[in-house]
């Protein structure tokens, strides 16, 4: 009788999702493959973060992170006459492409998804756009880092 009454706890324990230690070993794979796509992007950001912590300098002014599907669109309230420094990382597979608006205000490059630090200067002699967009078919995510000197 006792077996019985585990074997129907552990049923319903097991089709209610709880983290009880009677479930069955059939409950942990759909578990961590409902989740799977949350921790690899929190991982992807935490090594990003890190990367650009690693080449830190001057005063932060503006960072984010975004996935590189949603790319990077940002107009950073830079001083006028001023000189800064921009950092970018992307983490996961492919590339994305940097441009900023005005053309001038900085130079067009390709950032690697292979945890490099691509750094650019940027000079604010007016509004300035930030734009990166992931080339087709990259994954994972972006962080950027504007310094003041």
């Amino acid at each position: 009788m006792l077996v019985s009454a585990f074997l129907l706890t552990s049923c319903t324990t097991s089709g209610s999702g709880g983290d009880d230690a009677g479930d069955s070993s059939q409950s942990p794979a759909p578990r961590s493959t409902r989740t799977a796509t949350e921790p690899s992007e929190k991982k992807l950001t935490e090594r990003a973060q890190a990367a650009l912590a690693a080449v830190s300098s001057g005063t932060l002014v503006e960072a984010g992170v975004e996935r590189v599907t949603d790319g990077i669109h940002t107009e950073p309230g830079l001083s006028e006459g001023k000189t800064y420094r921009l950092k970018l990382v992307c983490v996961g597979s492919g590339s994305a492409e940097l441009e900023f608006v005005p053309a001038n205000a900085g130079t067009a490059a390709t950032v690697p998804c292979d945890e490099s630090v691509v750094q650019q200067r940027v000079t604010a002699d007016e509004l300035v756009r930030i734009n990166v967009a992931g080339a087709k078919g990259a994954t994972g995510v972006i962080a950027w880092q504007i310094d003041a000197p």
